[in-house]
């Protein structure tokens, strides 16, 4: 009989490796002729021999600069930031064990989204001077909605509410700034809280490689831990785990990630919101889907740019398709959790 039950478990560890390695090789593969797509295709379609000579680094009449100049820089910023997006939005809902803890709607997004607006629309400012504002006040908004959340002890649910009350106020502020301003300052702040790819350049990404890279392998390596966490403070506690550190580390790190891309492309709607349960659905219950995550976000990014670009008529940035791929889900997600009677 022992022997029997531990050959159903060894079983069932076998299928459920096999299948996350099949999804997520499934994913990097998918991921990758996106990438060959993006750089291939677009007003002039080129032949993949002259995108491997272009990267290469020979020179070819106009297209060294579409595909050098306009296509992989926009790619790049598009696949990082989306690999960000995707898995700083899974290890916070994990963490929480709620779906609806995005950082995108409990504020964090938002913080960083409030400092760019101000200082596009106040200060006059472009380029570097806006991601490094939007980065620092996206790190001060979070360490704001911790420290209330913690209290006598922390709490993800308290944590939820009082990021979605910052959020709210922190909106109120955005739209403050945009009603005040003149209308030829507005357009410039509009494209950038829509989310987008366009205009992007190779100075925008090394900053958000290296982050990417940093605090990426961080949260890998914590992958553990998260699924540990996911279970309960108490056993955590139990197994010995010293769940503050493990928390403020997946926290930071995550916040930084949001940070950096939104300062970078502008807060791309519901990618963070989207990820985790779609890759958790592909790999299945008991697989840890940490990289699976941000695989789904660069995927959804990258998917997003393009149908913008050339499926409608006129051209969308990447934070209006993605938003309307994410708000059926939200309300989806909200009436189930108002059927279970769930907080």
């Amino acid at each position: 009989m022992m022997q029997t039950t531990n050959n159903i478990i060894k079983q069932g560890h076998t299928k459920r490796k096999i299948r996350y390695l099949s999804v997520t090789t499934m994913l990097i593969v998918l991921t990758v002729i996106t990438c060959g797509m993006m750089l291939l295709y677009g007003k002039t379609n080129y032949s993949l021999d002259t995108v491997i000579r272009v990267l290469g680094g020979e020179q070819i009449q106009g297209a060294s600069f579409t595909i050098s100049t306009l296509r992989l820089p926009r790619m790049l910023s598009g696949l990082l930031a989306g690999f960000a997006f995707g898995l700083a939005g899974n290890t916070f809902q994990t963490m929480l064990r709620n779906p609806l803890a995005s950082p995108d709607i409990i504020g964090i997004t938002s913080g960083s989204s409030v400092a760019a607006v101000f200082c596009i629309l106040v200060l006059r400012m472009s380029g570097s001077g806006v991601s490094i504002a939007a980065v620092i006040s996206g790190l001060v908004v979070s360490s704001i909605i911790y420290l209330l959340s913690k209290g006598s002890g922390f709490s993800g649910n308290r944590l939820i509410l009082i990021g979605i009350g910052i959020q709210a106020m922190v909106n109120a502020l955005v739209s403050f700034l945009l009603i005040k301003s003149s209308q030829h300052d507005v357009s410039g702040a509009f494209r950038w809280l829509s989310g987008s790819l366009n205009g992007m350049n190779m100075g925008d990404v090394p900053s958000l490689f290296i982050v990417v890279i940093i605090f990426g392998v961080i949260i890998l390596c914590l992958t553990k831990y998260l699924q540990i966490l996911e279970l309960g403070d108490e056993f955590a506690i139990t197994l010995g785990i010293k769940i503050n550190l493990v928390r403020i580390m997946l926290i930071l790190s995550s916040v930084f990630l949001i940070a950096f891309a939104t300062a970078v492309t502008g807060p791309i709607a519901f990618v963070a919101f989207l990820s985790g349960p779609i890759s958790s659905r592909l790999v299945g219950s008991g697989a840890p889907n940490v990289l699976a995550s941000g695989l789904v976000g660069a995927l959804l990014v990258l998917g997003a740019d393009m149908i913008g670009q050339f499926v409608f008529s006129t051209r969308f940035p990447v934070g209006v398709v993605t938003g309307i791929l994410g708000a059926p889900y939200m309300l989806f997600l909200l009436v189930c959790i108002n059927r279970k009677g769930e907080a």
